[in-house]
């Protein structure tokens, strides 16, 4: 999508050597190396923070996770340049049937998902033995239905009940049923989205109506979570803590919040600390050095969510400032993009497509420096690859 496409029907798969890819490659020539920059590092990263997980899984032999990151890498790249290949316009056409293929699905995750880290976010795969997440598939159809949506009510777009209720009601569903497993998920969408609605056109006093009932859960979470710190304090860590397990999810998003909040007073998260000694030992340079991270070893999620901090600990401060840029420079050519596009739909889906993944990035870099609670998002085209990569792959294709 963020590139400039053509036909399918051009493609012929006895054509592609290497000489007719290269001249067959469109596109955005800035994004198509910050998508092999961020594939480098990747595969680089990857290899060195899988070295506990390997000790603990395969005997040591963290090869495999290196020859597994290099087929995501290989496959991610193919459906990035096939997808560029497919004229953008093929996308509004199914965006309505791929929103409502996603409520289902939305559902039956809910109910029937595969739990990983106490949450049912995952559907499983078993022919190829695969999980993907469900809320990946819901975004990238509500971003295609609510850009189609926009794209169509230029001229109503500032009516309440003709303009504003048709686009933010997808948006409402979609973030409602990600929500119970993954909340932070929910939030970066809705945040997206917002900001989709605002380049949109969308009236600012409807954005700021959506906004307050959005914070009506987050102030919730937060009332809770400092009556349970005060509850702890009298009556003990342990009554509080079995009280927020029987909860659910609701507990886990008071638990964290609750550690972020009180940090200073109380036992600050096993895996914040580790972060924060992985980023402290890394210096202001360059950093311990490739292949030489000593957290790896007691980073839960090194590989994956924490992957940020194994970063800047190989390739101190700088290399972290360098990965920034690049998501940066991402931005700023999507931003060209979307003021190039001849059509309304093209245009709002390059953005929102671009806005999530940076807002992703963010969120990502703010929990390993400890800006924000523990969230789970990863690190997009650099953390460990898993279905997470590959759809990261077709929003950029």
């Amino acid at each position: 999508m963020l590139a400039e496409s053509i036909n399918i029907k051009d493609i012929s798969f006895a054509s592609l050597n290497k000489e007719n890819l290269l001249k067959r490659t469109k596109g955005d020539k800035f994004i198509w190396g910050i998508v092999i920059i961020l594939a480098l590092i990747s595969i680089l990263v990857v290899y060195s923070a899988t070295g506990s997980l390997a000790y603990k899984m395969n005997k040591g032999n963290n090869e495999i996770y290196l020859f597994k990151q290099l087929a995501f890498t290989g496959i991610g790249l193919m459906v990035i340049y096939f997808l560029h290949r497919i004229n953008y316009t093929i996308f509004s056409r199914i965006a309505t049937i791929l929103f409502f293929i996603s409520i289902p699905l939305l559902l039956y995750t809910w109910l029937f998902g595969a739990k990983i880290n106490e949450g049912s976010r995952w559907i499983k795969l078993p022919v190829i033995n695969l999980t993907i997440q469900s809320s990946d598939v819901a975004k990238l159809a509500l971003y295609m239905y609510i850009s189609k949506m926009m794209s169509k009510k230029q001229e109503v777009i500032k009516n309440f009940k003709k303009g504003f209720i048709p686009v933010v009601t997808p948006v409402v569903i979609i973030c409602a049923l990600i929500m119970p497993a993954n909340l932070s998920n929910a939030l970066l969408t809705g945040a997206t989205s917002l900001l989709l609605m605002f380049i949109g056109r969308i009236s600012i006093k409807h954005i700021l109506l959506t906004i307050a009932v959005a914070m009506v859960p987050v102030m919730l979470i937060v009332s809770v979570a400092i009556m349970t710190n005060n509850a702890k304090n009298k009556e003990g860590d342990k009554p509080v803590a079995g009280k927020l397990k029987s909860f659910g999810r609701f507990g886990t998003w008071v638990k964290r919040t609750q550690d972020f909040m009180y940090a200073k007073t109380n036992e600050t998260p096993y895996q914040v600390q580790q972060a924060k000694i992985a980023i402290a030992g890394g210096g202001i340079f360059l950093g311990k050095g490739p292949g030489n991270s000593t957290q790896r070893n007691f980073l839960p999620q090194a590989y994956n969510d924490f992957i940020y901090s194994i970063i800047i600990e190989e390739y101190g401060l700088l290399g972290g400032a360098f990965i920034i840029l690049i998501y940066l420079i991402f931005l700023f050519r999507c931003i060209k993009i979307f003021r190039r596009c001849p059509f309304a739909f093209g245009a709002f889906l390059a953005l929102a497509l671009s806005f999530t993944l940076v807002i992703q990035a963010i969120a990502n870099m703010a929990v390993n420096v400890n800006l924000v609670p523990v969230t789970g998002v990863t690190l997009p085209l650099v953390s460990m690859g898993g279905s997470s990569f590959l759809f990261t792959c077709a929003a950029i294709g």
